[in-house]
């Protein structure tokens, strides 16, 4: 096998599930048709929400940051995963390994950050109502999700170079889906405590801090809500967090399984599918959790269903 530097070789392979034939064409079926309904879902999300004017608000506009990020997240592993659960050549080039590392870790850690950001959002519009576009303005905004995006690139740029960087003594099988930090790391040989314990402390930052965030908005907003002595106004600041908190809910709760809990206490068929659940699942069904349970988003797109039918 011809190497790359001496350490890196030219390619990896997946194995992903290639004992299990019959799990490799069912998880190749669900795929090819959850791909595109999250491309279309989440691009339908951006449409709405920049199109109709009773959609330019700070909550869509985190919205919309949402829906590219996911779109970005599924693309950057879904595509391979197609190719190679429908082929015998189950590869992927050294590049193509780092690309993918790259993109998948800056998208899950920016996702982590933004899902805490959507949060202080309601907190300020539950919690500080007559306040909240004084305190939402446009430019803060702007400034918040350019923070949470530079924050997630710098965490993952740096653990995927630190990953890179370890020795694979000629070794290029990889027993996964998708080239992730945690497996590379696994495989390389030589010193790697130092790798170990940075993913650890890293996985804490990304996952712990912005969930101890996220709770404490929601704690508060908990308080503000029993507050509101009208059922309509509980129902109506219930309805514009509780499809935030089901997000949330998908999102941490494999990403939490998968990172901090000792590696020992996981199979590697369960990190398996919990990197498809919160890579693949979880950015599918984001669109529809918050078409379904928000009025506005569902009056938007049959507005635009309209026009678009009108046009023709």
């Amino acid at each position: 096998m011809a190497l790359i530097n001496g350490s890196h070789p030219e390619q990896f392979i997946l194995l992903g599930f290639a004992d299990r034939p019959w799990l490799q064409l069912s998880l190749f079926l669900i795929l090819l048709i959850t791909y595109p309904t999250a491309m279309i879902g989440n691009i339908i999300i951006i449409l709405v929400s920049r199109l109709d004017s009773r959609l330019h608000s700070p909550m869509y506009f985190f919205l919309t940051n949402l829906s590219f990020l996911d779109m970005c997240y599924t693309t950057s592993i879904v595509p391979q995963m197609l190719f190679n659960l429908g082929s015998s050549k189950k590869t992927i080039s050294y590049v193509g390994c780092a690309v993918q590392l790259y993109f998948f870790h800056i998208m899950g850690g920016t996702e982590c950050f933004l899902l805490a950001l959507m949060s202080f959002d309601r907190y300020v519009a539950i919690c500080r109502p007559l306040h909240y576009s004084l305190i939402m303005n446009q430019r803060l905004c702007i400034l918040l999700v350019c923070t949470v995006w530079l924050c997630g690139v710098i965490i993952a740029v740096s653990q995927s170079a630190l990953t890179l960087q370890l020795p694979l003594c000629g070794t290029n099988i990889l027993d996964h889906l998708l080239c992730e930090i945690s497996v590379l790391i696994k495989t390389a040989c030589g010193e790697k405590k130092t790798n170990e314990l940075t993913l650890s402390l890293v996985c804490t930052v990304l996952l712990a801090v912005p969930l101890c965030l996220i709770l404490a908005s929601y704690a508060s907003i908990g308080r503000a809500i029993l507050k509101i002595k009208s059922s309509e106004g509980r129902k109506k600041a219930f309805g514009t967090c509780s499809s935030h908190l089901i997000v949330v809910l998908l999102f941490y709760g494999p990403a939490i399984s998968m990172y901090l809990q000792p590696p020992s206490s996981i199979s590697r068929d369960q990190l398996k599918f919990m990197a498809l659940f919160y890579g693949v699942v979880t950015p599918t069904l984001n669109p529809f959790i918050y078409t379904l349970r928000n009025k506005d988003v569902k009056g938007a797109i049959c507005k635009l269903v309209r026009s678009i039918s009108c046009s023709n």
